[in-house]
């Protein structure tokens, strides 16, 4: 279909909302395994091992256990696909009956398949005969086309190559284009499979965490912490109009009540110690989603575990929500999955509206000697039941790019989510 009828201005005041979620990382196959493990403080990370020119032992990691589901295809392919099924089974969309045309697909880009290097050294490539052949899947924009022709999803196509805030770049991208009325649903998301050669450099610049017991490794806002641990996985939304959601019956997480971008101009790697930029990307965020300081209870950090960025993201929170953080609950879900890179913002928005629909804050796993400069209640040890409405989702990557997303729980008795009845966590 061409011409006009793909162009349909909306009303710019509707809300856009979660229908469908599909999470796979180190801790789970799925959305509700990996929220179970979150819920009980279950980490991911050990030892890397199986992964092609990283020595097993040589660093920590938490790998996600997923195999490719096509010879030779990579892994961050199949862990998108994985999700993004998930997702859309979820949402309960029915794909005979959707106009793919208006149906978007938003999925960050990935390290490609560089198998053609280790064929020109003469060493074995990841492809296997009969399977996906390099040249099919070496630009990084090969998830994204995979997964959305996987569906045949003809409405536009985005993604973005903006270091840890990509998974929150593109849910804010897919809105625009839904705001725009270029479509009504959108498949977003993102995902990571660590590759040695971000690995190598990190390494070499010194910010991956090494500790004797690997569970321990990643420590957020805690003053013994050395830095972050990669981690593995892919976070997938299915996202609509709330008039597209509402017609074909649908149950609802959440709203997507705003999301900004903005950028420090400071440094490649390194934070403005200020943080003046990230407490305006807060404030400028709250105030579009109508917003004020002490109606959101739970912010999921970014939470590297690196000396610097802790302590510049818990500034920046602290000048942007004032005296109400007091009584704002933090936690760092790096502490648990590691640091999924660009799928990062997309797992994390995940976990943050399940503790919306389930009314429970998840921990921060191994802070126990909290750092005096990250002076906010960052959740350590153990989560915590409590049933709030709003919440707020924080990216701070390489390059200065900063994001944050603003969710509201969908109470709708109709067409929501009860409470459900959750045990308490078991004490760390």
């Amino acid at each position: 279909m061409v011409g006009p009828t793909l162009f349909r201005p909306r009303d710019q005041r509707e809300p856009i909302v979660i229908t469908g979620m599909g999470l796979v990382t180190s801790v789970g196959r799925n959305r509700e395994t990996t929220w179970e493990a979150i819920r009980q403080g279950v980490s991911g990370i050990r030892r890397v091992t199986g992964v092609p020119d990283i020595p097993d032992g040589w660093m920590l990691g938490a790998q996600a256990d997923v195999a490719a589901e096509v010879p030779g295809e990579l892994k961050v392919i199949s862990m998108c696909r994985l999700a993004a099924r998930e997702a859309i089974e979820d949402s309960g969309v029915d794909m005979s009956a959707v106009d793919r045309d208006r149906f978007g697909c938003a999925i960050s880009g990935h390290m490609g398949d560089d198998s053609f290097v280790a064929l020109s050294q003469g060493r074995p490539g990841l492809h296997a005969p009969g399977g996906v052949a390099w040249h099919r899947q070496w630009m990084p924009p090969s998830a994204r086309v995979m997964v959305a022709d996987a569906w045949d999803l003809r409405g536009p196509r985005t993604g973005h190559s903006t270091a840890c805030a990509s998974g929150l770049v593109e849910v804010i991208s897919a809105m625009r284009s839904i705001r725009s009325g270029q479509c009504d649903i959108a498949l977003v998301g993102s995902g990571e499979a660590i590759h040695p050669l971000f690995a190598a450099g990190f390494r070499a610049m010194r910010v991956l965490a090494e500790h004797d017991d690997p569970t321990q490794a990643c420590r957020p806002f805690d003053a013994d912490r050395s830095g972050f641990v990669m981690g593995e996985g892919a976070g997938m939304f299915v996202i609509e109009r709330l008039s597209h959601a509402v017609a074909r019956g649908a149950k609802i997480y959440a709203e997507v009540c705003a999301g900004k971008l903005f950028a420090e101009a400071y440094h490649v790697t390194s934070l403005d110690a200020d943080s003046d930029a990230l407490a305006h990307t807060i404030s400028t965020t709250l105030r579009q989603a109508d917003l004020r300081p002490q109606d959101i209870a739970y912010i999921n950090a970014h939470g590297t575990g690196t000396q610097q960025n802790d302590v510049a993201e818990a500034r920046g929170i602290r000048r942007a929500f004032g005296g109400a953080v007091d009584d704002t609950c933090v936690s760092a879900s790096k502490s648990m999955l590691g640091h999924l890179i660009t799928a990062a913002g997309a797992v994390e928005l995940a976990i943050t509206a399940l503790a919306l629909r389930d009314g429970f804050v998840p921990a921060t796993l191994n802070l126990t000697n909290q750092d005096p400069a990250c002076d906010l209640d960052c959740t350590p040890l153990v989560g915590r039941l409590q049933k709030f409405d709003h919440a707020l989702k924080i990216s701070v990557a390489f390059g200065g790019h900063l994001a944050a997303v603003a969710l509201r729980r969908w109470n709708d008795a109709a067409t929501g989510f009860s409470y459900p009845e959750l045990a308490p966590p078991r004490a760390a």
